[in-house]
């Protein structure tokens, strides 16, 4: 079967101007003259046509350009190469290079979400103390600001305790300033207000360091989750999104309610402040900014994000297994009950618990499913303090 390639008629491609030139299978060419050998070849009725051999026939096609020898050299002599026809025949592979690599730049991934190199901090904590133990894993965000403190035998009681974990926004000062003196304005306002009031304590200790870190006049803010146990009763706070869960008997209960501009009340609040609330990427924001509404610092926010925490009392029973304070990079990625469910078996029913294990456990989990913000874990095992 031949193929034929057909271009309509034109006074460039005029016969009378130029005679049309045609590739022949042995790669020479046809002409309006007689060949030398007295055998006579026509061209082909249309003005210019190229004959195309099928693979089945026995006359292959020829690459072979038009011979310098030909007495005509006109630009419209057209030998098509093997390799361009598409027509069934063997086509050579053609080897391609590797595109260049791109780089992006680290500032550009960063802000992207990329796993990408950030500026280097301290890349992990790691406790592991009488009671309680503590991992933290930073982000791929930028440097570090997540803190937590820990203050065992209060008073030289050993059955008395302070834990906390900050998340720090926008730098990490407010959490260094934060783990480093609210636990010693909590037992400040203790001694003052006595131990009838100290869910009240806790408050104006929240409400005192708030003013403190204001009025160190830097940037940003922090979330806090803290649990303060004395004689047999826990006292769990919370302003923001850091969260506190309890392992009760294997069930998980959050003892925190996480403050977003989402929350009716606290959106209610805000509006009647004056302040406004809107949604962007799903993410609900206070004027367009912060994620949370309730924090210790954020000083150009301070009429709507305020520090006061909201506090739950309950005693410590023998059902109460554990407590878990973290910050957001494990609650967002981990539900309460996932984290319950992954830390029982390493506390619960074994000779020599393993809590860190559990903890780290926990920050992994989060990181695998995609967490890019910093990890803080604590367990806190409420059966050691049990009065």
């Amino acid at each position: 079967m031949s193929l034929s390639l057909i271009i309509p008629n034109s006074p460039i491609f005029s016969p009378k101007k130029v005679p049309s030139i045609f590739c022949k299978s042995d790669g020479s060419s046809f002409s309006s003259s007689p060949r030398t050998n007295g055998s006579q070849q026509q061209p082909p009725s249309s003005p210019l046509s190229l004959s195309l051999s099928s693979p089945k026939s026995p006359l292959p096609l020829s690459s072979t350009p038009q011979s310098p020898s030909s007495p005509l050299k006109s630009p419209l002599s057209i030998c098509v190469p093997k390799k361009q026809l598409l027509f069934g025949t063997d086509v050579a592979p053609v080897k391609r290079k590797r595109p260049g690599r791109i780089e992006i730049p680290t500032s550009m991934a960063v802000q992207l979400g990329f796993a990408a190199e950030t500026p280097r901090g301290e890349e992990e904590v790691q406790v592991e103390d009488e009671g309680y133990s503590v991992y933290c894993k930073r982000g791929r965000r930028g440097k570090m600001e997540d803190r937590y403190s820990a203050a065992v035998a209060l008073n030289g009681d050993p059955k008395q305790a302070f834990f906390g974990v900050y998340d720090g926004h926008g730098d990490s000062k407010a959490a260094e300033f934060v783990a480093k003196n609210l636990d010693k304005k909590v037992m400040e306002e203790v001694s003052k207000t006595g131990e009838a009031a100290i869910d009240d304590a806790i408050r104006d200790a929240y409400l005192i360091t708030d003013m403190d870190f204001l009025k160190e006049d830097v940037a940003g803010g922090t979330c806090c989750a803290t649990a303060m146990i004395h004689k047999g009763d826990l006292f769990v706070s919370n302003a923001g999104d850091c969260r506190a869960v309890l392992s009760r008997n294997g069930v998980a209960e959050a003892l925190t309610n996480d403050h977003h501009p989402s929350r009716e009340d606290e959106r209610d609040r805000i509006e009647a402040l004056g302040g406004y609330v809107d949604c962007c990427h799903g993410v609900w924001r206070i004027q367009g900014s912060l994620a949370v509404s309730r924090a210790i610092g954020d000083k150009h926010l301070k009429q709507w994000v305020i520090a006061e925490p909201e506090t739950k009392m309950l005693k410590i029973k023998p059902e109460c297994e554990f407590l878990i304070l973290a910050s957001d990079g494990l609650w967002n990625k981990v539900t309460n009950q996932e984290a319950v469910d992954l830390v029982r078996p390493f506390c619960v029913g074994l000779n020599k618990p393993k809590p860190f294990s559990a903890c780290k456990k926990l920050a992994e989990l989060s990181s695998w499913r995609g967490s890019f913000d910093d990890i803080s874990v604590m367990v806190v095992q409420l059966q050691h303090f049990l009065f």
